[in-house]
């Protein structure tokens, strides 16, 4: 029987963190489904679809060399629902740190509760990311910064043109 797992977050933008835990989670499953939450009190600064064509750009490669399927979705509701909608039995959650870790175990406790079938994964960020997140890529980028060490190629150069036109 194939195994779909699931890895949700915002991905505004995708990092090298993210990857990471791409790289990763295309080992453990036949298809990876990449959730980007849509929550509509937050402004993110790429719009779902934008966000959906950097993963799709960006992770399909890495998902193909590993010979595991790729999808890529948004959600609005709870990350569990959105796991059993695409049929998943795995919920992939990178941690960097003691402080995600004891975030992520709560979370885990919680999914588990609602949706016994969908097991959580927690995949450890390699030490080359484990500082890198979204939110300081897209305020370096903001002030002018080079992200280019934080983020794919072709998302730093999106994040160059986003701030263009602010």
């Amino acid at each position: 029987m194939p195994r779909t797992a699931l890895f949700a977050g915002s991905f505004d933008p995708i990092t090298n963190g993210h990857l990471d835990v791409v790289g990763k989670a295309v080992r453990l499953a036949d298809r990876l489904v990449l959730a980007v939450g849509v929550h509509p009190g937050k402004t993110p600064l790429f719009s779902a679809d934008e966000r959906i064509a950097m993963l799709e750009e960006i992770c399909a490669p890495v998902a193909r060399a590993a010979g595991c399927v790729l999808a890529c979705t948004t959600f609005a509701d709870l990350v569990v629902a959105a796991a059993q909608r695409e049929g998943a039995t795995i919920l992939v959650r990178g941690v960097r740190d003691a402080t995600d870790f004891d975030y992520e175990m709560q979370m885990a406790g919680m999914n588990a509760a609602m949706a016994p079938g969908v097991q959580t994964v927690f995949l450890p960020a390699s030490s080359a990311v484990r500082p890198i997140t979204a939110t300081l890529v897209r305020q370096i980028a903001g002030m002018g910064g080079d992200v280019s060490a934080f983020v794919p190629a072709q998302v730093a150069a999106r994040l160059k043109r986003k701030f263009a036109k602010a």
